[in-house]
C-alpha cells in the first residue's frame, strides 16, 4: 500500500509542477521546448524500469503472480510502450478536435492538462475492473482478445475516413447539458453571463477529449492486460505514458504527416496482442518477443514512412494545415 501512496503522490507533485511552475502563464509550446519535456517524460518512464526491479526485487508490494525483479522489469517496459505507442493515434484526434474548436496554441496545453487529470482518474476505475475481471473470469482473456482483434480490423479499415468533432455524438450530447458561447475568454471553461453559467469552446473540446480518452482506453487497457494483469504494473506504465501525453503531442502534432504508415504499426500491435490473449491459456510468448513486436513493428512504420516521397499535392496541405495552426 505503501508504494502505491508514494506512487500517486509523486504524479500528483508532477501534475502541481506542470501547471503551477512550468506552466503557470499561458504561453504557445514550441517544438524546443516540447522535446525537452518529451525527453524528460520519457526518460523518467524508463528510469522507473530500475525502481520496479527494485520494488519487486525487495518485495515491497504484493506480488500474486509471483513475478521476478526482472519479468516484473520486462513486463513494466513492454506496457509503457504499448501504451506509448497507442498513444500516438490519440494525438491525431486530439489536434482534429483542437484545429475543429478553434483552440489557439497557447491555450491548448491547460485543456490538455485537465484532460491528462480525468484520464488519470478513468483509467485507473477501468484498470481495477479490467483486472478484477480477469481474475475472477478466465474467459474474459478470450473476449478481450476478439476485442482487440477487432479493434485492429477497424483501425485498418477506417484510416482514411475523417474525424469531425462537432458532428460527434460526444459533441452533441454535451450541448444538451450546457448552454454554450461561440467566443473564447482566456483559458477559462465557464463564464457567468446574466446570471448563468455558460461553457466556452475550451470546455466543449475538454469534454470531447475527455470522453474520447475513454474510448481510446477502451484498446489500450486490454492490450496492457494481455501484458500483464499485475494491477501495479498496469496502472504506472498506463498513467507515465499518459503524463509525457501533453509534451508529445505539442511535439508530434506538426510531424504526424509525415509518419503515415504508423497507423498500420499500431494495426500490427493490437493484432499481437490480441492473438496473444487469446492463445495466453494456451501458449506463452516469451517477453522478448512480446517487446521485440512491438519495437519492430513501429521501427518498420517509421522508416517506411520516412522512405515515401511526399507529393506536390501533399505538401501543399502539410504547409496550409501548418498555417492554419500557426493562426490559431
Amino acid at each position: 500500500m505503501i508504494i502505491w501512496i508514494v506512487f500517486i503522490a509523486l504524479v500528483a507533485f508532477f501534475l502541481f509542477l506542470d501547471l503551477f511552475v512550468f506552466n503557470k502563464k499561458a504561453h504557445v509550446i514550441d517544438t524546443k521546448e516540447a522535446s525537452k519535456f518529451t525527453a524528460l517524460w520519457v526518460g523518467i518512464a524508463l528510469a522507473f524500469t530500475g525502481a520496479v526491479y527494485y520494488i519487486y526485487g525487495q518485495e515491497f508490494i504484493a506480488n500474486p503472480d509471483g513475478l521476478s525483479p526482472t519479468n516484473a522489469a520486462i513486463k513494466y517496459i513492454t506496457g509503457y510502450l504499448i501504451e506509448l505507442s497507442l498513444s500516438i493515434d490519440n494525438i491525431f484526434v486530439i489536434a482534429v478536435i483542437f484545429k475543429s474548436f478553434a483552440i489557439p496554441l497557447k491555450y491548448q496545453h491547460r485543456v490538455l492538462f485537465w484532460g491528462i487529470v480525468g484520464a488519470i482518474v478513468f483509467r485507473a476505475l477501468m484498470i481495477f475492473f479490467g483486472v478484477a475481471l480477469i481474475s475472477q473470469v478466465s474467459w474474459m482473456t478470450y473476449v478481450f482478445g476478439a476485442f482487440l482483434l477487432y479493434t485492429a480490423f477497424k483501425m485498418l479499415r477506417s484510416h482514411d475516413e475523417e474525424f469531425d468533432p462537432q458532428n460527434s455524438k460526444i459533441y452533441k450530447w454535451s450541448r444538451k447539458f450546457f448552454p454554450v458561447t461561440d467566443q473564447l475568454h482566456g483559458q477559462k471553461l465557464f463564464i457567468t453571463k446574466m446570471g448563468k453559467r455558460i461553457a466556452t469552446p475550451l470546455f466543449l473540446a475538454l469534454v470531447v477529449i475527455e470522453l474520447t480518452d475513454v474510448l481510446f482506453a477502451l484498446d489500450s487497457i486490454p492490450a496492457i492486460l494481455a501484458i500483464t494483469a499485475d494491477p501495479f504494473l498496469v496502472f504506472a506504465s498506463n498513467i507515465l505514458a499518459i503524463m509525457g501525453l501533453r509534451s508529445m503531442y505539442f511535439f508530434l502534432s506538426n510531424l504526424l504527416d509525415k509518419f503515415q504508415y504508423i497507423h498500420y504499426s499500431l494495426v500490427a500491435i493490437l493484432t499481437f496482442v490480441g492473438i496473444k490473449m487469446i492463445l495466453v491459456h494456451h501458449y506463452h510468448f516469451p517477453e522478448w518477443v512480446s517487446l521485440g513486436v512491438i519495437f519492430v513493428a513501429l521501427l518498420v512504420g517509421a522508416l517506411l514512412s520516412l522512405a515515401k516521397k511526399t507529393t506536390p499535392e501533399e505538401k501543399k496541405e502539410q504547409e496550409e494545415s501548418l498555417n492554419t495552426e500557426k493562426k490559431l
